[in-house]
């Protein structure tokens, strides 16, 4: 699914030259569900922004399922990120003034998918994570957990093959993150990708493979025998 091979990322910031990713390799195969972690400056969010093509890289080589995406140009990125990349933040990213419905229907415009099949896939997404009776609702009418459960399903609905999360449980309580996670264990085992960037050791043992960066490097690589499984939503 994903093949990064010796990726290097810097910044300069005035005179200071700051190396952020120190040639990093990473495979991650189709089906994998991912956790990267480390403490605040690891590289483990450039990371993130890497892999999820919302950033570009000093050197080195990325493969995403069959297409190098190293030397592609911002339009070529942007329509590969539209196709093969659903994305789920801490914030949430919601348009306020949209519906449920709405906001899940608008990575489709972008696609050019026609409107009648823009809100019939954007139902059966908000459905299947639980909110098939709120499609009219505007965001300031549900939860913190109902509105991520809007943004997986914004992220599901153009059929990507893997989800970038970023720190998807970092706004919320623990019961609810518990519940967010198990629609992401769901996903996982119907087949999808899902790669969650977490600060929360706890939420990483939901995973199935935990990276720890530190100082721009990858320090560990484990994989999880038995990955806790989330409970199943009152």
């Amino acid at each position: 699914m994903i093949t990064m091979q010796h990726v290097v990322k810097s910044y300069t910031m005035g005179d200071e030259h700051l190396v952020v990713l120190k040639d990093v390799n990473l495979t991650v195969e189709a089906g994998e569900f991912l956790a990267i972690m480390g403490p605040s400056g690891s590289g483990k969010s450039t990371m993130m922004n890497i892999m999820g093509l919302l950033d570009t890289f000093d050197s080195g080589l990325y493969q995403l399922r069959d297409t190098d995406v190293t030397h592609l140009s911002d339009n070529e990125r942007a329509h590969v990120r539209n196709k093969e990349i659903g994305f789920v933040f801490q914030s949430f990213n919601l348009m306020p003034r949209m519906t449920l419905l709405e906001n899940v229907a608008l990575p489709m415009v972008y696609a050019g998918i026609g409107r009648r099949e823009r809100q019939d896939r954007a139902a059966a997404a908000l459905t299947q994570v639980g909110l098939g009776d709120r499609l009219d609702h505007q965001p300031n009418e549900i939860s913190g957990g109902q509105m991520q459960r809007v943004a997986i399903a914004r992220a599901i609905v153009n059929r990507p093959a893997v989800i970038m999360a970023d720190e998807p449980t970092g706004n919320l309580d623990s019961k609810t993150s518990v519940e967010i996670i198990r629609i992401f264990q769901e996903l996982n085992a119907a087949g999808t990708t899902v790669v969650m960037v977490t600060h929360e050791p706890d939420i990483a043992q939901y995973t199935k493979r935990i990276i720890s960066f530190r100082d721009g490097i990858i320090q560990t690589d484990q994989v999880l025998d038995q990955p806790h499984k989330a409970g199943v939503a009152e």
